[in-house]
């Protein structure tokens, strides 16, 4: 079932998508090496709470039925395409880091992430964030009322490719704002034309996730973290946003 949320949820919804992106400017100003990625979730676990909020992805179950997620947000370096277990790791110059947080504020969900650069990173780690950033770009500029997600699939595909990158398969965007995830699902390939038409007051995310080499994955023993096939590269960048009669209304902006 898709949720056609009013506009006072639409409201609601970007407040708490707010606090997300909030949490990422904050933390964004401590990525530096020697630095451990329990502290980061310690900083962002501590600011959304100050917000009174909560942390959605926090004893989170997901649809495997796996292991309940331990952290306030995921960390993901290098190889890891996404949620990536906080622990005992030290960021080393030249990382890329994505961190996804989602939030919940009085009922509401708000989703974001972005990859950021730790120190003097490669050539191939700065094309393939900047790359992985213009994709989303180029998706939300398709989004409004009538359009088909196949067209949002095919913007994001159609460009990366043609970098020399590959677009993950496996995960997707989708539905979110009553609960932490929901219907529809936003692929991040696919042809013009197919797919759903999408209506206002829909509220979904767009979250490619792009990969240096092959789009395969593995998931490791933890049961969460994703990692690339080859060990190569990737990068995700992800916004909440609205559907309008003209475009997408971003929620997650701070």
């Amino acid at each position: 079932m898709i949720y056609i949320k009013t506009a006072q949820q639409i409201e609601k919804i970007r407040k708490s998508g707010q606090i997300a992106s909030q949490a990422l400017d904050m933390v964004s100003q401590h990525l530096q090496p020697g630095v451990t990625t329990q502290h980061l979730n310690q900083l962002i676990h501590e600011f959304i709470i100050s917000k009174k909020a909560k942390p959605a992805t926090l004893g989170y179950i997901g649809s495997s039925g796996s292991v309940p997620f331990p952290a306030s947000c995921c960390i993901s370096i290098n190889e890891v395409i996404c949620h990536g277990i906080p622990g005992e790791r030290q960021l080393k110059d030249g990382d890329l880091v994505t961190i996804d947080v989602t939030t919940i504020l009085d009922g509401y969900y708000g989703d974001t992430c972005r990859t950021f650069l730790v120190g003097n990173a490669s050539k191939t780690a700065k094309k393939l964030t900047a790359v992985t950033e213009e994709s989303l770009r180029r998706a939300i500029a398709e989004v409004k009322d009538g359009v088909r997600l196949g067209d949002i699939g095919y913007a994001i595909q159609s460009y990366v490719e043609a970098e020399g990158f590959s677009v993950v398969r496996y995960y997707v965007g989708h539905g979110v704002g009553l609960k932490f995830h929901e219907e529809p699902s936003v692929c991040h390939f696919g042809k013009k034309g197919r797919g759903i038409r999408i209506k206002s007051g829909m509220v979904f995310t767009i979250e490619p996730m792009i990969n240096e080499g092959v789009y395969e994955l593995k998931i490791l023993e933890d049961g969460w973290t994703a990692v690339t096939a080859d060990k190569k590269l990737s990068a995700q960048f992800e916004h909440t946003m609205a559907v309008t009669h003209s475009g997408a209304d971003i929620l997650t902006l701070s």
